[in-house]
């Protein structure tokens, strides 16, 4: 055998492309990502330590964050001055009972100061625990206006000189004068009984003054008018006087009144610090309130010193107030009579 026909080992076949560990990552890599890279997002690198600080972080903001209901614990009943204080409950039932229990703490103390206070009040003899005290309501208008014409009976009328006179000596010093020379000795003890006699209506009521002359009528539905009293009285606001005169018009509506006894009613309010806006409407209440009539009316017309004494100085001018009711405030023709009657006959005041 030539050697050409001797077989050559075959040549060694080429062995198929090695799929690299790195390629097989890289397609993992690609499958895995999205398609676009904008998509990605960028993954922090955290270290270890951080990491389980921030574990331990979030437990303990869950421990605090849970509910009472969520939280169980065993309860815990602590006696406590007689009173059980239920603590470390684990529901909504058990927070209720320590509530009540403080609250009925709370009761216990308060029904013991009320015992003793009320044990105090019983063994003082100007107490009576047993009264309870009733809120005291508003004067009604009538009450009000009885209020205004009740005399306060304080003091003595010997107690009240005493103390006015003590007073006036002080005022004659505050002006400059000698309340102990000649003609001011005995001034302070009159200047008292003077004031009290401008001022004696505080002491006196309708009924005594009216004096029951409040007499049956059942004929006489016409107007009666009493003019031109004369009234005196004293300015609220500096205590000088001021004068002049009323006019009462009244329509009986069953009784009538003693003529004088309009002019008395007058003069009990006239006789007391007054304003004339008010004078002449508790003339005109105080009538209705006595003999009921159809209407009133009330004119009073008066010069006031502290007009003329001081302030503006005007010694002519007048004031006039009305006050009018029933059909003398209803029936403007009864009320014009009324006014004709008293301008037409009256005097000027003065």
């Amino acid at each position: 055998m030539t050697e050409t026909e001797t077989s050559a080992p075959p040549p060694p076949s080429s062995p198929p492309p090695p799929t690299s560990t790195k390629k097989k990552r890289r397609r993992k890599r690609e499958a895995k990502t999205p398609e676009s890279a904008a998509d990605t997002k960028p993954v922090d690198i955290i270290p270890e330590k951080t990491r389980s600080s921030r574990k331990k972080k979030d437990k303990q903001a869950k421990a605090s964050s849970s509910t009472p209901e969520e939280a169980e614990t065993t309860p815990v009943v602590i006696p406590k001055d007689g009173v059980e204080v239920v603590s470390g409950t684990s529901s909504s039932s058990s927070s209720s009972v320590s509530s009540t229990s403080v609250l009925s703490k709370t009761e216990k103390s308060r029904r013991k100061r009320k015992a003793a206070q009320e044990g105090l009040d019983a063994l003082d003899p100007t107490k009576d625990s047993t009264k309870k005290k009733k809120k005291k309501l508003p004067a009604s208008p009538s009450e009000q206006q009885q209020q205004e014409i009740t005399p306060s009976t304080e003091t003595t009328e010997e107690e009240k000189i005493t103390k006015m006179t003590n007073a006036c000596r002080t005022i004659l010093e505050c002006i400059g004068e000698n309340p102990d020379r000649e003609g001011l000795l005995k001034t302070p003890d009159r200047w008292a009984k003077a004031l009290l006699f401008m001022t004696k209506g505080y002491a006196q009521t309708i009924p005594s003054v009216t004096n029951n002359a409040i007499f049956a009528e059942d004929h006489h539905h016409e107007m009666v008018v009493v003019r031109n009293i004369d009234i005196h009285s004293l300015c609220e606001h500096h205590m000088v006087p001021f004068m002049g005169v009323v006019h009462i018009g009244y329509i009986p509506n069953g009784k009538i009144i003693g003529l004088s006894k309009l002019a008395r009613i007058a003069e009990v309010y006239a006789r007391r610090l007054q304003v004339q806006e008010r004078l002449t409407r508790q003339i005109a209440d105080a009538i209705v309130d006595a003999v009921e009539p159809l209407g009133v009316a009330v004119v009073v017309e008066c010069a006031h010193l502290c007009m003329v004494m001081r302030g503006v100085q005007k010694v002519g001018a007048k004031t006039v107030t009305s006050s009018v009711k029933g059909v003398f405030e209803s029936n403007p023709k009864t009320r014009a009579e009324f006014f004709s009657i008293i301008n037409g006959m009256c005097q000027p005041c003065g």
